[in-house]
Formats: structure tokens, C-alpha cells, sequence
């Protein structure tokens, strides 16, 4: 167990200025963020734990998230990891993180915006199950099956192709078995629930860092993951990125579950100026501070 853990099709153009409260929440006396496009979600995105009628576009990722003035969302290719991060939900901008328990996180000033994704009622979906929660939600989404496949820290490969046609593992100790393939498929959702409970307890960031390959921060994409593997280790997955008009240079936005498990949420940006929070530059130095964790360049990885 892990212990630390798109642009599609414009169907409205209009200038939207940030309210008061939002230019607050990104520091006081910082010059306004502003809005330049309203987005509906493309109609090949999908979020299987919400009905049609719980999504509301406006609720966005990318109409909540303003990039600074001279900064641009990058292009995201259709259906890709990256454009559905940008459109997933998030919660009224006055939501708490909550914890599995039903009560709140004691330490709330890290947390930006809490992505609409519950957390289950178990102390499961920590850092590293995040990341995965997400990864493999995306290709439920798509009925790529064959494409939610993660590793157990024991080195054990487990995919949901598998487990649906009734192929599942048996942990006894260190020790890991299979049964065989059975005569009936189970797509469904509660299932595919069911497969990542078992997935975020034998899984985390020791197993999830060694599936990643290395990326090179110059080409961060969003949906790459800075990860530290260990006992303790953590993990934060890259859900967006923009570009400087001028030169080029990127910035990007990051979101994290913790222990115990509790919301996704965006990170606020404390170690630069109040502008640019919660977006994080891709010149970062050697060391990337977030409000709970740092990490040293080289860790950003990315799916293979």
C-alpha cells in the first residue's frame, strides 16, 4: 500500500473577467487573470462517475482555471490524456479537501480547487492511486481495457482486461497467484471499482515510479507525473500546460491526493510570486516545491 503518498470544438467566444474573490485567491495586490474563451467539453470526452446531467462544462478545469496575462493554453491532440484532464470537473471554489473518513483535511491553504471525483470510504486512494485513479479512468472512458494495466510493488502485473474476463490475483503474503479466465466479461463500472481498490492496496509509488519512463521537463505534457518511489515516497500528476506567447517557456498545473486519502486537488504555488500561482514554471531550479512535498529535477516521468 502506498503510505505518502483538449481543446475541442468552441461553441461560445467572449471575454470573461476573473471575479474579485478568484484574483484574491491568487494573491492580493497580483494583476487579474482573465478568461479568454469559454469551452464545452467535446462530445468524445466522458467521466463515467458523473451522469450527463452532473457535468456542467462551465465547472471545467479549463473555464475555472485562468493561465497569467501573455501566457496561452498548449494545443492538446483529440482524445488524448491530456485534453480530458483539462475538462475534468472541479467543485465549487469554496469546497474543502475532504478526507475518506467524511472529515475535513486539517492542512487546507495547499489546495487551489478540488477536482469532482470521490474518494471512496476506505484509506485507498492515496498519492500514487491517484494518479492511477485518473490514468485508468481516462481509458475506461475510451473502452481501452487492454490499455488499465498496473504493476503490484511485488513486480506483478494486474490489468483490468484481465480481471474483467474473470482473471484475478490472489495475494497471499509476497506471494501472488492468478485465477483463470472465466466465461463471462464484466465491463462495468462497479467492477472496474472494484479492480482499482485492489490495484491502490497492493500498488504505490515504489511500483508506479519503476512503469514510468523518464521525461525531459522542456517537453512536460500534461498527464506526466513527478514521482519520488519509496517508503516514504509521493506523486503529483501534470493536469495542464500553457506556453509564454513571447518566448515560449512553459508553465503548468498540478494536482495530488495524500495520506490519508482524501480529494484530488490542484496545488497552489507558494515558492513564486503571487501571480503566477497556481501555476507552476518550468524553470524551477533544482527543486520543485509543493505545499507538502519537493521534488528534485529528474523526477518527472512519463507513460510509456
Amino acid at each position: 500500500m502506498n503510505y505518502f503518498c483538449k481543446i475541442g470544438s468552441i461553441l461560445a467566444l467572449f471575454t470573461l473577467c476573473y471575479s474579485c474573490q478568484n484574483a484574491d485567491a491568487n494573491g492580493s495586490g497580483g494583476e487579474k487573470l482573465i478568461v479568454l474563451d469559454s469551452l464545452e467539453k467535446p462530445l468524445h470526452l466522458s467521466y463515467a462517475w458523473l451522469t450527463k446531467t452532473d457535468y456542467q462544462s462551465g465547472d471545467a478545469l479549463v473555464n475555472q482555471i485562468p493561465v497569467p496575462k501573455g501566457y496561452r493554453r498548449v494545443q492538446t491532440p483529440k482524445g488524448s490524456f491530456a485534453e480530458w484532464l483539462r475538462y475534468l470537473p472541479l467543485n465549487p471554489r469554496s469546497s474543502k479537501v475532504m478526507l475518506y473518513d467524511g472529515s475535513e483535511k486539517s492542512y487546507q491553504k495547499g489546495a487551489e480547487r478540488i477536482i469532482n471525483i470521490e474518494i471512496g470510504n476506505s484509506d485507498l486512494q492515496q498519492c500514487a492511486d491517484a494518479v492511477m485513479r485518473l490514468k485508468a479512468e481516462f481509458h475506461y472512458s475510451r473502452g481501452e481495457y487492454d490499455k488499465i494495466h498496473f504493476n503490484f510493488t511485488s513486480g506483478h502485473k494486474v490489468s483490468f482486461d484481465d480481471w474483467r474476463k474473470g482473471k484475478k490475483p490472489t495475494v497471499k503474503g509476497n506471494s501472488v497467484s492468478f485465477s483463470a479466465i472465466g466465461t463471462q466479461t464484466d465491463n462495468a463500472y462497479p467492477n472496474f471499482k472494484k479492480y482499482l481498490r485492489m490495484v491502490f492496496s497492493y500498488a504505490g509509488t515504489a511500483s508506479l515510479e519503476k512503469e514510468l519512463a523518464t521525461a525531459d521537463l522542456k517537453d512536460i505534457k500534461a498527464g506526466d507525473v513527478f514521482i519520488k518511489g519509496g517508503f516514504p515516497g509521493h506523486a503529483v500528476l501534470v493536469m495542464d500546460v500553457a506556453e509564454n506567447i513571447e518566448n515560449g517557456s512553459k508553465i503548468f498545473l498540478l494536482a495530488q491526493s495524500y495520506m490519508p486519502a482524501q480529494s484530488i486537488h490542484l496545488l497552489k504555488n507558494f515558492d513564486h510570486n503571487t501571480q503566477l500561482s497556481p501555476w507552476y514554471p518550468q524553470d524551477f531550479g533544482d527543486t520543485l516545491y509543493t505545499p507538502e512535498w519537493k521534488f528534485k529535477s529528474g523526477t518527472l516521468k512519463k507513460w510509456r
